[in-house]
């Protein structure tokens, strides 16, 4: 396939970190197909040290995600966006907000555009688009502007200095947190606790992963099994592929943390309620398996530990 005539290209993605993950082979895709351009990657803070570090893309920017009423900021990005004389746009991030986005070259020239934006050069033309899972959502959507290999997600660069964190020899990932307003998706912690000890039991020692947030819950499981490791908080996304690579297994709720331990090949079991559809958002790797119930609650830490099978 020719490369059409581009040299500045640019590609949405915001987030979250689930979606950031599921996005690393079109990021790939992109770079190959444009390897001559300066591509540029418009995305949220926390995702930028490790698009920087993936080396998909020449520069990074920084979406302060603006409130709808601060008109001047918004008329800063238009200036920005339309100083850059993209000639090509992924919207890789297909919502309203990015979509908008489009509005902001008004009345132009506007660029060739790949999303949902209405009026766009390359729209993903499919009806059915949101009942596609993330993955194959983003490789059709590529493969109608043209671009039609999409690599499986490589996390093989990364690397990390996650020996600092002195952990036994074999560990297990758990994954107990989660986003708060979403409750439902969460194991109770109890549960974790449970399988901490069983994990523990057979000389694994269990490490907590999460976000700053998660520090409660962590907190929790750890006073039920203080053999527990907490490295909540204290890893950053790249640690987090880096330490999936050498885990023996690993546990964890949906959310975006165990996107990317599937993806570094680590044994995982992740724990789906009626809060979220795998048809629409599972994670994928080489060895993951998906547990699924109404409520978290009614699934029993025997059958999770049944589920794993530790390298």
């Amino acid at each position: 396939m020719v490369e059409p005539p581009a040299s500045r290209i640019l590609v949405i993605k915001l987030g979250a970190l689930g979606d950031i993950a599921q996005a690393i082979g079109p990021f790939a895709a992109i770079r190959r197909h444009h390897a001559d351009a300066h591509v540029t990657l418009l995305t949220t803070a926390p995702y930028a040290p490790f698009a920087e570090a993936g080396g998909w893309f020449d520069e990074v920017w920084i979406d302060a995600r603006r409130p709808a009423l601060r008109v001047g900021a918004w008329l800063s990005l238009r200036r920005r966006l339309r100083g850059a004389r993209f000639q090509r746009v992924y919207d890789l991030q297909t919502s309203d907000r990015s979509a908008f986005y489009f509005r902001l070259f008004w009345p132009g020239p506007t660029p060739e555009w790949s999303g949902i934006a209405r009026g766009c050069s390359h729209p993903h033309a499919n009806p059915r688009r949101d009942f596609m899972h993330t993955q194959e959502r983003q490789e059709e959507q590529l493969r109608m502007a043209g671009i039609a290999q999409v690599p499986g997600p490589d996390l093989s660069w990364v690397e990390a200095d996650t020996g600092r964190f002195q952990l036994a020899a074999r560990y297990a990932l758990l994954v107990a947190g989660g986003a708060p307003h979403r409750p439902a998706k969460r194991w109770p912690a109890g549960s974790y606790v449970a399988l901490a000890g069983m994990l523990g039991a057979e000389g694994i020692e269990p490490v907590l992963l999460g976000a700053a947030g998660d520090r409660t819950v962590a907190a929790g499981i750890g006073a039920g099994c203080p053999a527990a490791r907490d490295l909540t908080g204290l890893t950053g996304l790249l640690d987090i592929a880096a330490l999936a690579r050498g885990a023996a297994c690993a546990v964890g709720n949906d959310t975006g943390p165990m996107h990317l331990i599937a993806m570094a090949g680590c044994p995982s079991v992740v724990l789906y309620s009626h809060d979220s559809d795998p048809a629409l958002c599972a994670q994928r790797g080489p060895d993951v398996t998906i547990l699924r119930r109404r409520r978290l609650d009614e699934l029993a830490p025997d059958e999770v530990k049944a589920a794993l099978e530790p390298r």
